[in-house]
């Protein structure tokens, strides 16, 4: 052998000729069984190859790789395992000059299936298998980074490689299962094929390119959907979380898009296999986010959030394409139920990961997905589609609740922007009460910066807040900003929230959270005046009635006024509004006690019978805490007057007319000898009495606006087009007219001092007096 590689290396110019010669022997003598012979002839190749690295390596090269093929297709597995130990010999060698017609193609094959061998004796299959991998390797070693060779990237190479891998890392649990001795523990770890699968699959992931990651994942989906490896997630999230941790960071956000892709063309599948695709992105997605998620972030919300309403459609429907199958529905919808709560616990994961200014595009997304009934959001009517709307909401909002849990965000004008909170708080007066209470849970996730939040979980009328160690800090600037600006609008939902009569003891525990964390989080002076003002006004709603609410949402806004007037107390440290405050709860506690939290809060209440004749040492009274108040500073003036809602806003979703709807103030322009007025008419007197007419709503109005809505979303959605240009044609002419008086009016001259009467409307001026000719009062001297 030294003198072969000596003559080798003196004259490279006969490489060629040697190699044909031992490719031929070895050829020879496989076939007629002398396999002493065939180790022989391919011990001398594999050093020859290893000692020579001339130009003319190539024609040496192609023998050599004639003789591997004979090997591995022989039957014998000593063969094969020998042939794939002389390939991974040549994998490992860097050649100087390129090879421009050199095929692997064989080599993928022949490996890929030496992967699946299913030979009888164990050892000898995991052997073969081994063997199989380890070519693998050496194929993508010798082709990856070389341009000139086959590219081992495309979809025909993938198909093999990829599912090859990942069936020896599917039998890890078999492996695993058999528990060898602590002596032979050692030899059995480096003979499992799984971990080398692994490391093999690692390799070949860390060496793909920003082009041929697609190439990579699409049979990894393939072959779990083709095993149905999604169902039970374990293994499908374990590839992923390889496949996540092998690539570059740079290119996460392409297995994401490949992820999501997959869910979309899976859309009608078991809603068990989309629930494990959810799970596999939910994992992947907070591994990408630690690196680079690029423009996917709201890809991959609007791909889960359109996966949620097809849910929806799914569980009512009872079947994928429409059609109501009674047979399966109850099974679809718990499988549904499934799904759902594992898209929203995905939502609420990938959030979890993302930067703050990314979050907040997300809830504004999630918030604009919420259908509601307006103009700009029309919904569907019927029975089903008001199913299909509640559902969605809740979902929804489930979504919202997932993202703004841990938010946090030092500026509350960037956490709630007005057109997020106005859709928000329109949500918030619903007639269904878990949305209602979704919308309270959310305000109270954004609000809680300091993790307060769970200290108010129970409502009590403590003697000593000290033992909550509540975390307080000073009102910034920006929330005092905050607090002018959004301040009226949620005290109004606050309020009105307080009157649904179908608010339950969860309501009334978030509702005091809210009110709570609101004095210790956004409270300036003010505020905490404005608070007392409305929880003194929501303990009138309880006394007067006038809603007709029942005995327990009476008694709990009793007890929800007590309980939060207690903590406010304490919080302003005023010793003689402590003092009313406590002297209140303690009268009440000896003779009124289910007017406090401790007697209605609870599993069984206990109410009282008649909340009619409640005296006046049961409530907390205005006049008495804005005397206390005032004498430490106050604003005593502002504690004086009762807190009426401000019913400006628009609200969408209860119909609750606003002021802009209900006084029109109308200017009167006095046009002379107009053509469509001739006589000037009256302008009613307003007077207190007509504006409490306008201003408090009635169920009849707003029954009419509701219905009135309803009709004008109908005629839109319904109507044919030549009615809709016919009615919109009519207003602008109308429009067009009015505008065109108006024009008319203001550009005349102004009526003369002297009291001539101008020219009539539509008719020409003959003359104009002059100034220096007018005639002016005896009053203006000058």
């Amino acid at each position: 052998m030294e003198k072969l590689t000596f003559y080798a290396l003196s004259a490279p110019e006969k490489l060629d000729r040697i190699g044909a010669y031992l490719s031929e022997r070895l050829i020879r003598d496989v076939g007629r069984h002398r396999y002493g012979y065939v180790c022989i002839a391919m011990e001398a190749l594999d050093q020859l190859l290893m000692a020579c690295h001339c130009q003319s390596i190539n024609l040496f090269v192609e023998s050599f790789l004639k003789m591997v093929a004979k090997l591995l297709e022989s039957e014998k597995p000593n063969l094969q395992i020998l042939g794939t130990n002389s390939f991974v010999k040549f994998a490992n060698i860097e050649e100087d000059t390129p090879s421009y017609h050199r095929s692997y193609d064989f080599f993928v094959s022949r490996f890929s299936e030496m992967c699946h061998s299913s030979h009888d004796d164990l050892e000898i299959k995991t052997k073969i298998r081994m063997s199989g991998i380890k070519g693998l390797q050496g194929v993508v070693r010798k082709t990856v980074n070389d341009e000139l060779q086959a590219n081992i990237w495309d979809p025909q190479h993938m198909d093999k490689i990829v599912p090859s891998l990942l069936f020896n890392l599917q039998h890890v649990e078999e492996a695993e299962s058999r528990s060898p001795s602590p002596l032979q523990a050692p030899e059995k770890e480096k003979e499992n094929p799984a971990e080398l699968a692994e490391r093999c699959l690692r390799e070949l992931l860390g060496r793909a390119a920003f082009g041929n990651i697609k190439n990579a994942i699409k049979p990894v989906l393939i072959h779990l959907d083709n095993h149905s490896l999604w169902e039970p997630k374990v293994f499908a999230i374990r590839c992923f979380k390889i496949i996540m941790y092998s690539i570059q960071p740079q290119h996460s956000h392409l297995v994401i898009q490949q992820l999501l892709s997959h869910l979309d063309a899976n859309s009608r599948s078991a809603a068990t296999v989309r629930a494990g695709i959810v799970e596999v992105l939910s994992e992947a997605a907070v591994i990408a986010a630690t690196g680079s998620v690029g423009p996917t972030v709201l890809e991959m919300f609007n791909t889960l959030l359109r996966q949620l309403r097809l849910s929806i459609d799914y569980a009512l429907t009872g079947s994928y394409d429409g059609a109501a199958s009674l047979g399966t529905k109850i099974i679809k919808e718990h499988e549904e139920r499934m799904f759902q709560e594992a898209v929203i616990k995905t939502i609420g994961s990938f959030a979890s990961t993302l930067p703050t200014y990314q979050r907040s595009e997300v809830i504004l997304f999630i918030m604009s997905k919420v259908p509601l009934p307006s103009l700009h959001h029309p919904v569907e009517t019927g029975r089903t589609g008001e199913n299909r709307n509640r559902l969605t909401q809740i979902m929804l909002l489930k979504s919202l609740l997932q993202v703004s849990t841990g938010f946090q965000c030092s500026n509350m004008m960037s956490a709630l922007p007005s057109n997020f909170l106005d859709r928000l708080l329109s949500t918030a007066l619903m007639e269904d009460a878990e949305i209602r209470l979704f919308v309270l849970e959310i305000l109270i996730s954004f609000i809680d910066r300091h993790g307060n939040r769970h200290k108010f979980s129970t409502i009590s009328t403590l003697s000593d807040i000290s033992v909550l160690k509540l975390k307080v800090d000073k009102c910034s600037r920006q929330d005092t900003v905050f607090m002018k600006k959004h301040s009226q609008q949620l005290y109004r939902h606050i309020y009105l929230s307080c009157k649904e009569e179908t608010n339950m003891q969860t309501h009334y525990e978030a509702l005091y959270g809210l009110l709570a964390l609101l004095s210790i989080e956004l409270a300036n002076e003010e505020v905490v005046v404005d608070l007392i003002r409305l929880v003194l006004a929501v303990q009138d709603v309880a006394q007067v009635n006038e809603e007709n609410l029942p005995v327990y949402n009476r008694c709990a806004l009793y007890a929800l006024g007590a309980a939060y007037l207690n903590l406010i107390s304490q919080l302003t440290t005023v010793p003689a509004f402590c003092q009313h405050i406590h002297e209140v709860i303690e009268t009440r506690k000896k003779e009124a006690p289910y007017m406090l939290p401790e007697d209605v809060f609870v599993e069984k209440p206990r109410l009282s019978a008649n909340l009619d004749g409640v005296v006046i040492e049961f409530l907390f009274r205005q006049s008495k805490i804005s005397e206390v108040l005032g004498g430490s500073g106050y604003n005593s003036d502002r504690l004086c007057l009762p807190y009426i809602p401000q019913l400006t806003d628009e609200d969408r979703l209860s119909k609750r007319r606003s002021i802009g709807e209900t006084i029109s103030l109308q200017v009167e322009v006095e046009s002379r000898n107009s053509p469509e007025k001739e006589e000037r008419v009256p302008a009613e007197e307003i007077t207190y009495e007509t504006l409490k007419k306008a201003i408090v709503d009635s169920v009849a109005v707003e029954e009419q606006e509701r219905e009135r809505r309803r009709q004008v979303v109908e005629k839109f959605q319904k109507a044919p087009f030549e009615e809709i240009a016919a009615h919109c044609g009519a207003r602008a002419s109308l429009l067009q007219s009015k505008l065109n008086q108006i024009f008319e009016i203001t550009i005349r001259p102004p009526p003369s001092p002297s009291g001539t009467i101008t020219a009539a409307y539509g008719q020409p001026q003959n003359h104009s007096i002059p100034v220096y000719e007018m005639k002016f009062p005896d009053l203006c001297v000058y």
